[in-house]
């Protein structure tokens, strides 16, 4: 490929290299840097020594290479929290459930639960014992007292939790999620048994909170709606917390969403708007450099004020290195300013590559860039309106085709009236944040009329109105499409050539179209013929039974479901979207299960059980059944003793020990998954 005559972009694929393989295989970090540190400085040897001669080869081209993918390696460790010797899971007090004395500092204040504020906390100190690393706090919710803010230091009693893996298969996995974040445990409290320490501004993260704090407590004396103000915030601060479900979820079923996650987008546009605004220096001695010392400066304290989430990150770092490269008159070309502003990135945050924000974002930037070009050329309207909107749409449709592989991956939906939202919303963003800020800017001086505010406040809700009504067009947008990683690198590769195409019609690269489009059909055909056959699953559902028996490309569920719990319960749609099932068929739970050659009895709240000369190789406890677990295993003898979520916590404990104590295996769902017998 082209692109990878650029000396820039093969070292950011090197280093991504090195970051998943850093990140998969447990490298020492003593290893890594005991490694790399020797190769990196023979590189920089055979690099004056290659410079001095006439005949180049390719073995320094090679080494260079291979000592990026270290470099990538190292990069994982050194940013590994767990590596500190002062990280709290190397403090052997941790491991026993006692309660401890722990002292932390709000990092980050998230999106609250239905029973629970929700935190990320630095920890300082566990039982007097000074530590470092993150953690995730939860606090019950409590209408009488206030919620903490970033940077309030307080201390608490209570225990450290390990987080919860997916109990269901296919479920989010939010134990991997905040593995990525350098967060472990989790802690539970009250707000009665926290007392604060401190709340004075102690990082970057409390001043940038206490200005968002600021502007917000300004913009509340104008009246916004509830709605209205957690639009701006989202647009203009960067924080999408007080977003309500309905809005957040018109916003994703409209194709919308990346208009609330700041990203190029916003930034490109307070660029220009900065740019305008500082165009005067430019006239003064070094005027040039000062005007982009400030464009850069500012858009930091921008990403800062965001909350330095990926695409903000990314966005404001190309931007960067774009406004250096305009005003210092210096040439650039945006693969390379895509590639530095990745390795940049990369190199302070290694797991941002996992970040599906991030992902995205570079994508659609690059797809932008790549496809966009092609398809306008197509058409040259004279009408300088029709060609703004022709542009708009080839823009769209260019990120679209770059992100609908990985969105159907992660998300399983698309949204096909997203161009509409598109051509509607985009066309007025520009003005839609040029205004906010001019509210936000008046708001802050006290100058802001009321007029004005009512005007910016039903531009929002005519947005959110527009919104909602796409997202309510459901028989647009496509649900639950199935869509594993395989057909992801395949689409990626039909795309591919599809561009190559695009750029130049001839026979080698229709071929080669040709060859990626039965890829992808062979993908198919290997993934329909490797479903699940014959697969009985015991789900785990708090308070519930749920059972699924699964033969080829149907599933019977079963369950006791009331009818909230049916509409909010996800685990068979993740189940069946992963295993590209297409039928479900509905049964009642049955006393009696027979798997081919295997047996399963159920036991409910009625505790019936006596089936002569029936014995199980499995037997499921559910609803609590007030039995003699003895006496039941003496009179069916079962190989194999399981308890659903649907069990007093108090029945599954004393039967766990009397199954330990008859060396009986046990499953508990709530504890181990769910529970799956293939015959």
């Amino acid at each position: 490929m082209q692109l990878l005559n650029f000396t820039i972009i093969k070292l950011t694929v090197c280093l991504i290299i090195g970051i998943v393989a850093g990140h998969l295989f447990s490298v020492p970090l003593n290893i890594s840097l005991y490694v790399t540190a020797p190769l990196f400085v023979i590189l920089l040897l055979f690099y004056f020594i290659a410079k001095k001669q006439f005949t180049k080869t390719c073995w320094f081209g090679v080494f260079s290479f291979f000592v990026m993918i270290c470099i990538g390696i190292l990069t994982v460790n050194l940013h590994n929290e767990k590596n500190a010797s002062t990280h709290y899971t190397k403090s052997t007090s941790i491991k026993n459930d006692s309660l401890k004395a722990i002292t932390f500092r709000v990092r980050d204040v998230l999106k609250s639960g239905k029973f629970h504020d929700k935190y990320v906390i630095d920890l300082l100190e566990i039982d007097s014992n000074k530590v470092t690393g993150k953690s995730l706090l939860n606090i019950q919710k409590d209408s009488l007292q206030t919620t903490l803010q970033v940077d309030d230091i307080c201390v608490g009693k209570t225990t450290l939790k390990n987080v919860t893996p997916p109990l269901n298969p296919y479920q989010f996995d939010n134990k991997n999620y905040l593995e990525k974040k350098y967060i472990y445990h989790q802690l539970y409290i009250s707000n009665l048994s926290l007392l604060k320490i401190s709340s004075n501004t102690h990082t970057l993260y409390g001043f940038a909170n206490n200005i968002r704090n600021f502007i917000n407590s300004k913009l509340k004396r104008y009246n916004f709606k509830s709605d209205e103000l957690a639009i701006i915030n989202a647009l203009l601060l960067g924080q999408r917390q007080n977003i309500s479900e309905t809005i957040y979820s018109s916003y994703v079923n409209a194709g919308a969403i990346h208009i609330l996650a700041v990203s190029g987008l916003h930034v490109g546009i307070i660029l220009i708007i900065l740019s305008f605004v500082f165009k005067p220096i430019e006239k003064f001695k070094h005027g040039k450099l000062i005007k982009t010392i400030l464009l850069v400066a500012i858009l930091w304290c921008f990403a800062l004020i965001a909350g330095l989430s990926a695409s903000v990150t990314r966005a404001v770092t190309m931007f960067s290195i774009m406004a250096i490269a305009i005003n210092l008159k210096r040439p650039t070309n945006i693969y390379n300013t895509l590639a530095i502003s990745m390795f940049i990135i990369l190199l302070f945050k290694p797991l941002f590559l996992f970040d599906v924000g991030f992902q995205l974002s570079y994508l659609a930037v690059f797809y932008i860039v790549t496809v966009d070009p092609l398809i306008y050329k197509w058409w040259k309207p004279k009408s300088k309106i029709i060609d703004f909107y022709w542009h708009t749409f080839t823009v769209t449709f260019s990120a679209q085709l770059g992100i609908i592989p990985i969105s159907l991956y992660y998300f399983h939906q698309f949204p096909s009236l997203f161009f509409i939202s598109n051509l509607v919303i985009i066309p007025f963003l520009g003005f839609i944040l040029g205004f906010g800020i001019l509210i936000i800017v008046l708001a802050v001086l006290n100058l802001l009329p009321q007029f004005i505010t009512n005007i910016y406040g039903h531009i929002i809700g005519l947005m959110n109105d527009f919104v909602n009504w796409i997202s309510r067009q459901e028989s647009f947008l496509l649900k639950d499409i199935a869509f594993n990683f395989l057909y992801v690198l395949v689409s990626y590769l039909v795309i591919l050539y599809l561009i190559k195409l695009l750029k130049k019609w001839q026979y080698s690269n229709l071929k080669h179209l040709l060859i990626a489009i039965i890829m992808f059909q062979s993908a198919v055909i290997y993934t329909n013929y490797n479903k699940r056959e014959n697969e009985f699953i015991i789900f785990h559902k708090n308070r519930h039974s749920l059972i699924g028996n699964t033969t080829y490309n149907k599933i019977t569920v079963a369950h006791d479901f009331d009818s909230l719990s049916k509409t909010t319960n996800n685990t068979i749609r993740n189940y069946t979207i992963a295993n590209h099932i297409n039928t479900i068929q509905k049964d009642s739970l049955l006393p009696i299960y027979l798997l081919k050659k295997k047996k399963l009895l159920v036991i409910d709240s009625l505790g019936i059980y006596t089936i002569k000369s029936f014995k199980p190789d499995y037997l499921l406890l559910r609803q609590s059944p007030k039995i003699n677990l003895n006496r039941v295993i003496d009179s069916i003898k079962p190989k194999y003793i399981i308890a659903d979520g649907s069990n007093y916590r108090s029945y599954i404990k004393a039967w766990e020990i009397i199954c330990k104590k008859r060396k009986l295996p046990f499953h508990q769902t709530g504890k181990k998954g769910a529970f799956v017998i293939e015959y």
